[in-house]
């Protein structure tokens, strides 16, 4: 059973720094993509970043320049180094990796940046 298990979140004053890691395991098998997705109260889901195994990465312009995801791909992990943040940062911010197999998405890790 493949599963996404995320780490990283919490809380930071504005101006400050996280970053988010997350391992997927259990016979994931070929991945084509792996990204973040944030999703924030009363809010659609919304990409944040993502990378491809063909080596493509698209960021959402409102984390460009401020937001890096990079992958171990040994390891099958994705990360998020997100600095600068900002109030309108805040949200629950999901892993997702796109496989041959199917979708799957992480439990989500709450990232809050306090003002």
């Amino acid at each position: 059973q493949v599963q996404l298990v995320e780490s990283g979140g919490g809380l930071v004053q504005a101006g400050g720094s996280l970053r988010l890691s997350c391992a997927a395991s259990g016979g994931i098998g070929s991945i084509n993509a792996m990204g973040w997705y944030r999703q924030a109260p009363g809010k659609q889901r919304e990409m944040v970043a993502t990378s491809t195994s063909g080596g493509r990465i698209y960021y959402a312009d409102s984390v460009k320049g401020r937001f890096t995801i990079s992958r171990d791909n040994a390891k099958n992990t994705v990360y998020l180094q997100m600095n600068s943040l900002k109030p309108e940062d805040t949200a629950v911010y999901y892993c997702n990796t796109a496989t041959g197999g199917g979708n799957y998405w992480g439990q989500g890790t709450q990232v809050t940046v306090s003002s």
